[in-house]
């Protein structure tokens, strides 16, 4: 047996782990309905002004990308974006959220939205941490 580090590796590298990782994962995975969802906040000029992506994955919501413009922190945007994301996500029968953030970015903004810490990486990539954390949605039913 050899063994070959590669830097920089093709498309063609990566795709060959993937290839046998997929066949490996497929018969446990592959009925899971998976869907990208992206929402935007449009200012009056038509310019988006912030953004959210995420992944639907069975009952999960993965936060992919979270994105508002930086004049306009603070102004509520980021927080409906999370809100109607999460909303649709429910509507598609998620219970659940996870998203990661490094410790300069939004760790109290998620926490202030009911996201609880669950791991961190220290040291990450070099001086910063990375912060793992998860919601667990609750619906009134009453109000239905």
């Amino acid at each position: 047996m050899n063994y070959q580090i590669v830097v920089d590796p093709s498309k063609q590298d990566i795709d060959d782990v993937l290839v046998g990782l997929r066949a490996f994962n497929d018969p446990f995975v592959d009925h899971i309905k998976e869907t990208h969802i992206g929402m935007y906040a449009v200012d009056e000029k038509g310019i988006r002004v912030g953004g959210i992506v995420s992944r639907l994955w069975g009952n999960w919501m993965y936060i992919r990308f979270l994105w508002v413009e930086p004049s306009l922190s603070g102004k509520g945007i980021g927080q409906t974006l999370m809100e109607k994301m999460e909303a649709y996500a429910i509507e598609q029968g998620c219970h659940s959220s996870m998203v990661d953030t490094f410790s300069f970015q939004a760790k109290p903004f998620y926490e202030k939205l009911g996201y609880e810490c669950k791991m961190s990486l220290d040291e990450y990539p070099i001086e910063h941490q990375l912060h793992f954390l998860t919601k667990h949605f609750t619906k009134d039913f009453t109000k239905d």
